[in-house]
């Protein structure tokens, strides 16, 4: 049997002896964005398998009844969940997003394979959700533990998440560009010579893998055939602000309707309830289903009769008006589809169904400025995709991603311009309404979000642990003068003592600046008890919920420079300004590096 930690040892002895730690980055890079690229073909190729099984199934049977297949799905994943992964499956990148900033980068094992399961069982039984996100999970597993295998330092480990993000995002899109950019806005990567070169790697060799499996086959069937007119300038601003009360919508739809299933605390319920739910708009709105790539392609072009499948309004779509409230139904009702999909204990993405939503209001608007009878013709088909680059810009807070995303499945940059306008607009509106997004809301109220404020990021890389310090001697209430300054004072290298009661619980501190005038008195020292010099702290510390920001300002408003630790209602411990500010002093220069 070999013996794989010598094999192990030894690689990493050579390694350090023969290849630099930036070349060894690189290929790093290659290799993450390798098998990101790998796990996202997987994905697909293993819900298209399920997809066609189905179809095929449904068709031998003539069973129209295909709505209730998620329900199936659902079922499926529950199975999995309580009886194999034994753990609440999370949101993708949210997850990310809290390893990085609070875990070093650091993802268990089961993050890997859980998303090549759950997620074609979701999407392939027609859950109206997306594979990116689990594509990324999975490729960002992989190579947080290779980087843990070989033994890379958290700052690496975090540019090799970003790696495979990028890697994911360019093999499902073949947009190598736009991956780049994702990684960085989403994941709040420094832009400089370390990080552009890692990412691109990445990026070329998850391209590579999707042309080299796939062929050039694309998601999005689709030549630009009209470019940017000026007269349709205004136009244009008005998709950006549609598009931008349309994702505040779907963000506060996202989160009302997750609170909506909160009181159902089994999963049996939800899924039940969720699964009757996703059924019921299914029947009514059939291009809910799946992820909705083939309902843009056919917008695209410009075929909406088979883009809206089969309703039970097929006898009124004689009427243009028809058609676009139908459309504008499946763009109010995706965010709902979508988030009750994972509501019931699904598992996928959010960005394919933010790109859906966006097409169908695209292509709403278009439809409604060249049929009001003003004389107006503007192009459908760039609406669909400048609709789809404003929801991305304005849900995900990604305007740079949005826009190279569309100029590179277009194939070219005519659309540039009007790109910039929507999602710009989009993005401006939705940020200065909600400073958060679907990935990030609970991240800031945690205060654990990575930001490209470096100030910002070091505090919350930074651990309340390390800077925590417990050799203070505590005192009683009910302790003598004399009892205090025999058993805590004169064996205590610090000025300040914590005064606990009998179940641990801090009652107040003393300083020695408080007893200074009188500690030599023995004549109190019988008749003055600690609880007559006590005081409280100025603030105290709460483990768990106070982040370093709120650390940080809770000594700058208190002026004080020792605050007490209390976790769950106990004395922890205190922290120092003088050891905070070395340890933020530390974390800044190890992050600038």
């Amino acid at each position: 049997m070999l013996n794989t930690k010598g094999l192990l040892k030894k690689f990493l002895k050579w390694r350090y002896k023969n290849i630099s730690n930036k070349t060894f980055i690189h290929i790093m890079s290659l290799m993450v964005g390798l098998i990101a690229g790998l796990v996202a073909v997987t994905l697909k190729n293993l819900t298209f398998f399920i997809r066609a099984l189905l179809e095929k199934g449904i068709a031998i049977t003539e069973n129209q009844l295909y709505f209730i297949l998620p329900v199936v799905g659902l079922t499926l994943v529950y199975l999995y969940v309580k009886y194999i992964h034994k753990h609440p499956l999370g949101h993708a990148v949210s997850s990310i997003l809290l390893a990085l900033s609070k875990n070093k980068g650091l993802l268990a094992i089961k993050k890997i394979y859980a998303p090549l399961i759950t997620a074609p069982l979701t999407v392939g039984f027609g859950g109206s959700v997306g594979l990116l996100g689990p594509a990324v999970e999975s490729g960002s597993a992989l190579s947080s533990n290779i980087s843990r295998l070989f033994h890379i330092d958290a700052k690496i480990r975090s540019l090799l998440i970003a790696c495979a993000s990028a890697g994911a995002i360019a093999s499902i899109f073949q947009s190598p560009i736009a991956a780049i950019v994702f990684a960085v806005e989403v994941f709040s990567i420094d832009f400089t010579m370390l990080s552009v070169l890692p990412l691109l790697l990445a990026s070329i060799a998850g391209v590579l893998t999707s042309y080299f499996f796939l062929g050039n086959e694309v998601l999005f069937k689709f030549s630009l055939t009209e470019g940017f007119e000026l007269n349709d300038t205004l136009f244009y601003v008005l998709l950006g602000v549609g598009t931008a009360f349309a994702s505040i919508y779907f963000t506060k739809m996202y989160f009302g309707i997750l609170n909506i299933f909160k009181p159902l605390k089994s999963p049996k319920y939800k899924l039940l309830v969720g699964g009757v739910a996703i059924g019921i708009m299914l029947y009514f709105i059939p291009p809910l289903y799946g992820e909705g790539f083939g309902f843009i392609n056919n917008l695209l072009e410009g075929n909406h009769i088979k883009a809206l499948g089969k309703t039970p309004f097929d006898t009124y779509l004689d009427s243009i008006w028809v058609v676009i409230l139908l459309l504008f139904g499946i763009t109010v009702f995706k965010a709902i589809a979508m988030t009750t999909t994972f509501a019931a204990g699904g598992a996928g993405g959010v960005f394919i169904p933010t790109m859906v939503m966006g097409s169908a209001l695209g292509n709403v608007v278009a439809k409604v400025i060249n049929n009001l009878g003003l004389g107006f013709d503007v192009s459908e088909s760039n609406f669909t995709l400048i609709g789809m680059a404003g929801l991305i810009a304005g849900v995900i807070h990604a305007p740079l991603t949005a826009i190279f995303l569309i100029a590179e499945i277009t194939g070219g940059y005519e659309l540039f311009v009007p790109l910039m306008i929507t999602a710009s607009i989009s993005y401006l509106i939705t940020k200065n309404t909600l400073d958060y997004t679907i990935y990030t809301k609970e991240l800031v109220q945690k205060g654990a979000l990575l930001t490209h404020n470096k100030d910002q990021t070091v505090l919350t890389l930074m651990q309340l642990d390390d800077v925590i310090e417990t050799n203070f001697k505590i005192v009683k209430p009910e302790m003598t003068l004399g009892e205090m300054l025999y058993k805590s004072v004169s064996k205590s290298t610090r000025n300040i003592f914590p005064v606990l009661d009998s179940d641990k619980k801090m009652v107040g501190i003393v300083l020695l600046d408080d007893i200074r005038e009188f500690m030599f008195n023995t004549e109190m020292y019988e008749t003055t008890f600690v609880k007559d010099v006590m005081h409280a702290p100025p603030e105290y510390i709460f483990y768990g919920e106070d982040s370093m920001k709120k650390v940080m300002s809770k000594f700058q408003d208190s002026g004080a420079w020792n605050l007490p630790v209390i976790k769950e209602g106990k004395y922890m411990g205190f922290i120092s300004k003088s050891k905070l500010l070395t340890a933020y002093r530390r974390k800044l220069i190890n992050y600038s590096r």
